[in-house]
């Protein structure tokens, strides 16, 4: 009985129309701000606090506070599992995320001192591919043995980026991409390594980047990805 309980009080959140709308827009792995997903749900921004609130309890959303903002993505893997299944049962084509960050930002950028943009998110998505992080507490990374040696295979000094103190490593959300890069010291590190390297060139009158050839040959070779 408790089961069909929260089945039902699942169903039942799913099945309202707004709610359910700002829950498929969110299947494709993007996150978005209470703001934007009222304008999905074609409800106001105060009925749009409601209703994510509602998702929240049930767990089927998250949100994550970053500056004045919060972004909210699915809980994880089995809901989009479950809406997936919905939406193949009603025959629903899928949505894509279309981010409307001028170009030049959007492919990289700066987030404080470290890579954003789609090149930090590459960047995020290779290094976690080689299983050089691993996920802590929360949004919190830290080096496993081969991301240890493969980060001073670079050249890169962790003892000294982990007396720094500040965060070692964590998941920042990009706003363009609305999926996390690097932030923290081992970010900061990324970034003044891509720059001494000249994998990247600083944009002198903004936080754009410029990816060099040497920078697209090295971090396809380092970290196989494709800019």
């Amino acid at each position: 009985m408790i089961v069909d309980e929260a089945v039902a009080g699942i169903a039942a959140a799913i099945g309202e129309p707004a709610r359910s709308r700002m829950l498929f827009c969110l299947l494709d792995g993007h996150a978005r701000t209470s703001t934007e997903l009222a304008l999905v749900g074609n409800v106001s921004p105060s009925t749009a606090s409601v209703h994510l609130g509602k998702l929240k309890s049930e767990r089927l959303v998250k949100v994550v506070v970053q500056g004045k903002h919060r972004y909210y993505s699915l809980a994880g893997a089995p809901v989009a599992r479950a809406l997936e299944g919905l939406s193949n049962l009603a025959g629903a084509p899928a949505r894509n995320f279309v981010p409307n960050t001028p170009a030049r930002l959007r492919t990289a950028r700066t987030c404080y001192d470290h890579i954003a943009g789609t090149l930090g998110v590459s960047l995020h998505d290779g290094i976690i591919g080689l299983k050089w992080l691993a996920r802590d507490a929360g949004d919190a990374y830290s080096l496993t043995h081969a991301g240890a040696k493969g980060m001073e295979a670079l050249g890169i000094d962790v003892e000294r980026m982990r007396e720094v103190r500040r965060r070692f490593a964590y998941a920042c959300l990009d706003w363009s991409e609305r999926r996390p890069h690097i932030g923290g010291a081992l970010g900061a590190a990324l970034l003044a390594h891509a720059t001494e390297r000249r994998w990247v060139m600083r944009d002198l009158d903004s936080r754009s980047l410029e990816i060099t050839p040497a920078g697209r040959r090295e971090m396809r070779r380092l970290f196989r990805i494709e800019i």
